[in-house]
């Protein structure tokens, strides 16, 4: 990562965590989360490695897997500030981002901050508001700011959205944008549980949910110095030449291949895998580990899961050198 880079995103004065310590906190909020959430180790990692990574999630699955609940423990094993919105069809832009009100007493228009101002955000159902109404996160997402009536506020730092979706009723969701899509460094899928694991979850919601007596494990500041870790992992030149022939295998053989965005997200979830796993460098290890979960939603290919099958073979042809 270049200073400019380090500086941009916010670490500017931060002291890195050691990456011994950086990993052990994400094995904090891992267990702490599996008090609640059964069988998805996995899927939590994956979570972990976006919010380091400095990106952004979409759980997309059929109702009841658990989303929401897998989004909330995140939130509540770390102290920070969490705000949800329910997506619906008649949700406006300025319900999530905020307006300018007219304040009678002062005579002065006074801004009264929407729910996207906060550390995570869980937009949930996300595909029932219409494209309009989903827009109003691009900038947030991308920028980690929001323009109001002219006005750029800057959000809080972290910024994480934590997005769920399901497409199991047709005509009553709408399609995400190409554009909003893009910005989401992880699409998802939990999956049903299997038969030990969902066992273990009947156990344990039998009288009080165990999300009601999840106490955080970590602080805002101790995620702010692990991501900076992160962006400090190093990234060997032929590394970061893997990934670009990764995409570009991919745009050459897809309808639509991996943007740069994608490029850079993958490299940025590799840094947080190595961090995972104690490691100050990338290996291409992390880069295969990564790619699906990272660059599968943003390719538009034949078939029912062509982004998936494209990314496979990717992997399979583009050799490490």
């Amino acid at each position: 990562m270049t200073d400019a880079e380090t500086t941009d995103a916010g670490f500017s004065g931060r002291t890195a965590l050691p990456v011994a310590d950086a990993a052990a906190l994400t094995e904090r909020i891992a267990a702490n989360v599996e008090r609640v959430i059964v069988g998805q180790r996995d899927t939590i990692e994956h979570i972990l490695v976006a919010i380091l990574a400095r990106g952004h999630l979409l759980l997309d699955d059929v109702p009841g897997v658990g989303k929401t609940m897998l989004a909330r423990a995140i939130a509540r094993s770390v102290d920070c500030s969490f705000k949800r919105v329910q997506f619906t069809p008649d949700l406006l832009p300025s319900d999530v981002t905020g307006v300018s009100v007219f304040n009678q007493k002062t005579r002065e228009f006074e801004f009264q901050a929407g729910p996207v101002f906060t550390n995570l955000l869980l937009g949930d159902e996300i595909n029932r508001a219409p494209p309009k109404t989903q827009s109003a996160l691009l900038e947030a997402m991308e920028e980690t700011q929001v323009t109001v009536d002219g006005v750029t506020r800057p959000l809080p730092d972290p910024f994480t959205v934590i997005a769920t979706q399901n497409d199991v009723e047709v005509g009553r969701t709408y399609e995400l944008p190409v554009a909003e899509i893009d910005r989401f460094m992880k699409k998802l899928q939990l999956g049903y549980p299997d038969e030990g694991a969902e066992t273990e979850m009947l156990g344990r919601v039998v009288g009080d949910h165990p999300i009601e007596s999840l106490d955080p494990v970590a602080t805002v500041e101790d995620l702010k110095r692990a991501r900076k870790t992160v962006a400090e992992v190093a990234v060997a030149e032929p590394v970061r030449s893997y990934v670009t022939r990764l995409a570009g295998y991919t745009r050459e053989r897809a309808e639509l291949g991996v943007s740069p965005r994608g490029s850079i997200a993958l490299l940025r979830a590799s840094q947080a895998r190595a961090v995972l796993d104690e490691r100050e460098y990338v290996l291409p290890d992390d880069v295969q580990m990564e790619a699906e979960s990272v660059l599968s939603h943003r390719i538009i290919a034949g078939g029912t899961d062509g982004g998936r099958a494209m990314v496979d073979e990717a992997l399979e042809s583009v050799p490490v050198e």
